[in-house]
């Protein structure tokens, strides 16, 4: 464009640099045209404060999104123009931070491994103690509990067992209303001390009368009567309301020897009516034979009795049975079955 003898040139441009957080400078510069002409890491230099210029290697100039050549020109910059000098990002692959060693099963695994959510565990507690355990919906009377201490809206579990619905393997020892227990708790509080109904404190079911008390309660009163309705109760009537694993293993333990117990109850019950039944039967059979005996209604049917006037009776027998047996003969080419062998 010029030669070495030729005016130099006067270029004004502006540069900013937002990542290394510094302000805007302009910069006056006399440019001759010629290869000798300054760079860009010229200008990185004149830029930049003393104390930065170690980071000249990673900065760069892009135009259009993309980084230019260090030693490339600015004499091609329209004067008055503005320079970004970005810092470059490590990892070499300059997509921020590829390097090429990931693999595509690598992303793919990454996005595709869900973690899980993060359960607030004060909120798992308050559930299990405001809401139904079948239904999940908000407790409201009636109440039932079973005889592990789970708590469910009567309704939602009657309208289940009604219609056979299958209940959770959980929950697969309620068979009907005898394994519900309906309990009273007013305000979802205890009525003696106060204590939310929320998880915080221990609680207690009284089987006998259904009143739900706070353990504290029954630590610091000792009675052998409900404190709400004075009825007599004995320890083995408390049920745990969502007890520990300890606690229901308990119950559990509990219920199934109740269940024993009733089932031996059954058991002696139906052999003594078996018993009875039978000794009645055997008397009822007894003496219907001995009526018939003496009516002639017993007496076995006899072919022969039966033969029309002049008939030889073993002969007319001998059409509906075999009265011979020993002079039937089998032969080669078919078996003899009289009407007796068949």
């Amino acid at each position: 464009m010029g030669s070495s003898s030729s005016p130099k040139s006067l270029l004004q441009i502006f540069i900013q640099s937002p990542d290394l957080d510094l302000p805007a400078k302009s910069l006056s510069l006399a440019l001759t045209l010629t290869p000798s002409s300054l760079t860009l890491d010229h200008l990185k230099l004149l830029y930049l404060p003393q104390t930065l210029k170690t980071l000249i290697p990673s900065l760069y100039f892009p135009l259009n999104g993309r980084p230019l050549p260090s030693s490339a020109s600015p004499k091609s910059l329209p004067s008055f123009s503005t320079l970004l000098l970005r810092l470059r990002l490590p990892g070499g692959g300059g997509d921020g931070g590829a390097t090429g060693a990931e693999s595509r099963d690598c992303y793919l695994h990454m996005y595709s491994a869900k973690k899980p959510d993060k359960v607030d565990p004060n909120e798992t507690r308050l559930s299990k103690w405001t809401t139904c355990s079948l239904s999940s919906e908000p407790l409201a009377h009636p109440i039932v509990i079973d005889k592990l201490g789970n708590l469910f809206n009567k309704e939602s579990l009657v309208q289940a067992l009604i219609h056979k619905k299958k209940l959770p393997k959980e929950f697969g020892h309620i068979r009907g209303l005898k394994d519900m227990i309906e309990v009273k708790i007013p305000n979802f509080e205890c009525p003696v001390t106060g204590l939310e109904f929320n998880g915080k404190y221990g609680f207690f079911a009284i089987r006998k009368c259904g009143h739900v008390l706070s353990a504290k309660a029954f630590k610091e009163v000792k009675s052998e009567a409900c404190l709400v309705c004075h009825g007599g109760f004995e320890e083995s009537d408390k049920i745990v309301i969502n007890g520990s694993e300890e606690e229901v293993r308990v119950l559990r333990k509990r219920m199934e020897e109740e269940r024993g117990r009733v089932n031996d109850k059954k058991k002696e019950k139906k052999v003594g009516n078996s018993l009875s039944g039978t000794k009645h039967s055997s008397d009822e059979k007894a003496g219907n034979l001995e009526n018939g005996r003496k009516e002639g209604v017993g007496k076995r049917f006899r072919a022969a009795d039966m033969a029309p006037a002049n008939a030889t009776k073993e002969v007319y027998a001998s059409i509906f049975t075999s009265s011979r047996k020993a002079e039937v003969k089998e032969t080669f080419s078919c078996r003899s079955l009289p009407l007796g062998r068949n």
